[in-house]
């Protein structure tokens, strides 16, 4: 009678998911997916629109794109002595962009530490930077090194060819706007637009930068 009684307790209590309940739990999920997907917004429109604040007071993106193109203009150019005046016209476009990273970097740096983390998860979480703030970098730091990785990329180096410090400007610059983008969003979508934006993988802009940069920046990220 026991046994009965315990069975019958059991299998009252059991019910196999339905149409109508496997239905009910597609529709909380979307809600909770949905849920998760407004608050992500809101969290990268903060960060978007502080980064925007301080960038939009500078010219940094105007230059870029002008320099990379001028390095493009002068690696394409057959002619030496073209090519050469190119170089040093380039050189003082560097030292413009460099001021002015410098300048965007000084002013970024007086925000608050709690509003500048990175998450270091590779997908964005909404407001993981605030909960989880053990996995995050200081994106002040980040981008204090970027500033000085490019002012040393700047220097001509002995030994060292208009063309390579063309290639490790470039790539200190690369790496610079994919750490803007991954403060905004996350490292997956920063990844994505490097290279969708320059035909660049993260990974070899990061072989590609100097080694100083390159184990600076990894230490900062562990």
């Amino acid at each position: 009678m026991d046994a009965w009684r315990a069975g019958y307790t059991l299998c009252s209590f059991y019910h196999p998911i339905g149409p109508i309940a496997l239905m009910d739990s597609l529709v909380v999920l979307l809600l909770l997916v949905v849920g998760l997907r407004l608050l992500n917004m809101r969290d990268q429109h903060e960060r978007i629109a502080l980064l925007g604040q301080h960038l939009g007071r500078y010219q940094i993106e105007k230059h870029m794109e002008s320099l990379v193109q001028g390095y493009m203009r002068a690696l394409g150019e057959s002619d030496a002595q073209r090519q050469l005046s190119i170089w040093r016209l380039l050189a003082s476009a560097e030292h413009d962009l460099c001021a002015q990273v410098s300048a965007f970097v000084l002013d970024f740096s007086k925000e608050d530490e709690a509003r500048t983390r990175i998450s270091k998860l590779p997908l964005a979480l909404p407001f993981a930077t605030r909960w989880w703030s053990s996995q995050c970098i200081d994106a002040r730091k980040l981008l204090s090194l970027h500033a000085h990785a490019l002012m040393q990329a700047e220097k001509d180096q002995p030994g060292q060819s208009p063309k390579q410090k063309a290639f490790t400007f470039m790539a200190e610059l690369f790496l610079f706007q994919h750490s803007c983008h991954w403060f905004c969003r996350s490292r997956i979508v920063a990844s994505a637009r490097l290279l969708a934006r320059h035909q660049t993988a993260y990974a070899q802009v990061l072989a590609a930068v100097a080694p100083p940069t390159r184990e600076a920046y990894l230490a900062l990220l562990t």
